[in-house]
């Protein structure tokens, strides 16, 4: 079937909100366990071999982000830290630690919802998925599912503020 320009954009489209949408699941993993609402996944050839959301809190371990243990659970997959081919599906922009790590891993493509400007490592302070001085670069999608994906962590942070009135 031959497919025009439009049609193959609005196919991309809905297959990263649908990727997006389950992100967003792995986002609600973590609230459940008071953990800041961040969820991952990585997608190769139309599978999911990897997903993640934030542990940090649960783990006490500083490299516990959603997209770190998606990153892992992939390469355990696909038994390589190459991860070329493959998109990661992320609700908030990555920080620097997770946007090095996806050039480290080859990630072809990062798919996020909302930017963090207080730590973005993508667009918002840094762009280091598009540094031309690092041995690797990806594509960059960027705002799918942006209002979800705020509400999600504005909801949660108001939520934790409210609750540090409460007991302060």
């Amino acid at each position: 079937m031959v497919r025009t320009m439009s049609e193959e954009a609005t196919i991309g489209v809905e297959q990263d909100r649908s990727y997006m949408r389950l992100a967003l699941r792995e986002a609600c993993k973590g609230l459940v366990k008071q953990e800041v609402p961040i969820g991952a996944l990585i997608v190769y050839q139309d599978e999911i071999i990897g997903t993640g959301y934030n542990r940090c809190e649960e783990r006490q371990e500083p490299t516990a982000h959603a997209e770190i243990l998606a990153l892992r659970e992939a390469s355990q997959t696909l038994k390589s830290w190459r991860l070329e081919g493959c998109t990661l599906y992320v609700t908030l922009e990555p920080c620097i630690m997770c946007a090095g790590a996806l050039v480290q891993a080859r990630v072809s493509r990062l798919v996020f919802g909302c930017p963090d400007p207080k730590g973005g490592g993508v667009v918002s302070l840094y762009e280091i998925c598009d540094d031309s001085r690092l041995n690797h670069r990806l594509e960059v999608a960027q705002g799918v599912m942006e209002k979800e994906c705020s509400e999600l962590l504005s909801n949660f942070f108001s939520e934790l503020r409210r609750r540090n009135e409460i007991t302060a």
